[in-house]
């Protein structure tokens, strides 16, 4: 059924799933009041508990709060607080649904993490960001900006409390080679939606991973673009949800420009009632990208009965004239095979289910690149397992 603007409203009274539209034609602004509140039948909110979102959506999340951010960062690294007015910020997207147009336009100080020309930083960089405490609401933005020819290692830890809602950008310099690492590891009472912004110049390398652990609800909607050619982006997930929590992760690459290459793989595991896990990958490969080089991955891997994973992958070309396209998606339990594998060499049967969901994440876990961030996820995915005595 096609929906058009005039007739939105109306058929969400009968309800009706509003279907998606192309990704070419998707709406974009910083005015919060461009943006219809959404009452949770639009595609890109049709899968998420919007009574859970805490008046995100429709401004009655007011600010009584603030998040802290700490860093532990390289010498070489330039980090400042900056203010609203600052014209470095909003370069690498603009906010794509309501929410994150309500946290562009209420955050008042945004905090800038700068890797300088020609720059090799000595060290992984963490900056921390503790949400605003039990009952409290914040909204938060954070630039990286990473200037020609430099390389760095930034984590983005997010722990503690309350509401938080926010904007993340990645500008990557020309020939820049950069990691970064968004850790969501919030109190089980969190509410995290963040819209991340990743643009990169020419022949700028990007690897982002996501890493979504804890929280009550936890919204992550990654978007990727080409300011050149040549560009080079890798986006990694992991996610683990447990009883109750709903994890959702929303990818968009948008090729634009020639001779680009974006690859995208994330793999969630999911355990105990209601919980529930979706995410949504979409590329758009516009007519003008020639030779585009894309293909995107989704595995999930569900532990035990009552919970839930939704994965929809999506790939849009607009010219024929490119280097290669695909995608692909899988959701199951355990894989009886390799549990009998196992057992018939002597590992008793919760050691082999452990070793199953160890060998699912080690595809991820090896291109973090990080030590510590790996020791922390092996090791959080092991407390998970044993919780339920898995």
């Amino acid at each position: 059924m096609s929906v058009t603007e005039n007739n939105v409203s109306e058929a969400m009274r009968e309800g009706v799933v509003i279907p998606a539209t192309s990704r070419a034609e998707r709406f974009t602004s910083h005015d919060v009041e461009a943006f219809e509140v959404p009452g949770g039948r639009e595609e890109n909110w049709r899968f998420t508990p919007m009574k859970r979102l805490r008046g995100l959506h429709d401004g009655s999340a007011t600010v009584s709060g603030s998040a802290t951010v700490d860093a532990d960062a390289a010498p070489e690294l330039k980090i400042e607080k900056v203010g609203r007015d600052d014209e470095r910020l909003g370069v690498a997207g603009v906010p794509s649904d309501r929410i994150a147009a309500q946290a562009y336009s209420s955050f008042t100080e945004a905090t800038v993490i700068t890797v300088p020309k020609e720059t090799k930083t000595s060290k992984p960089s963490t900056v921390k960001i503790t949400g605003p405490g039990e009952g409290k609401v914040a909204y938060g933005h954070v630039q990286v900006r990473a200037e020609q020819f430099s390389e760095a290692v930034i984590v983005l830890d997010h722990v503690g409390s309350g509401t938080y809602a926010d904007n993340v950008e990645f500008v990557i310099g020309d020939s820049a080679n950069v990691t970064v690492v968004s850790v969501q590891d919030w109190a089980d009472d969190a509410v995290h939606v963040s819209e991340q912004h990743l643009k990169l110049g020419r022949d700028a390398t990007l690897k982002h991973i996501v890493i979504t652990l804890g929280g009550d609800l936890v919204r992550v909607s990654p978007t990727a673009t080409f300011a050149d050619k040549g560009g080079d982006v890798e986006m990694l997930g992991l996610y683990f949800a447990d009883e109750g929590q709903h994890q959702e992760h929303r990818l968009f690459v948008d090729h634009a420009v020639p001779n680009c290459k974006s690859r995208v793989m994330y793999k969630g595991a999911l355990q105990g009632d209601d919980a529930h896990t979706v995410w949504v990958g979409d590329v758009l490969i516009r007519a003008a990208a020639e030779a585009t080089d894309t293909y995107e991955l989704n595995r999930n891997l569900v532990l035990t009965p009552g919970a839930r994973a939704d994965s929809i992958p999506n790939l849009e070309i607009e010219t024929g004239e490119i280097e290669g396209a695909g995608h692909a998606s899988a959701t199951g339990r355990f894989d009886d095979e390799q549990l009998f594998y196992l057992q018939s060499r002597g590992i008793g049967e919760d050691a082999a289910r452990r070793l199953v969901v160890r060998g699912f994440f080690h595809e991820i876990l090896v291109k973090i690149g990080v030590p510590e961030v790996r020791e922390r996820l092996e090791a959080a995915i092991e407390a998970e397992l044993e919780a339920v005595g898995v």
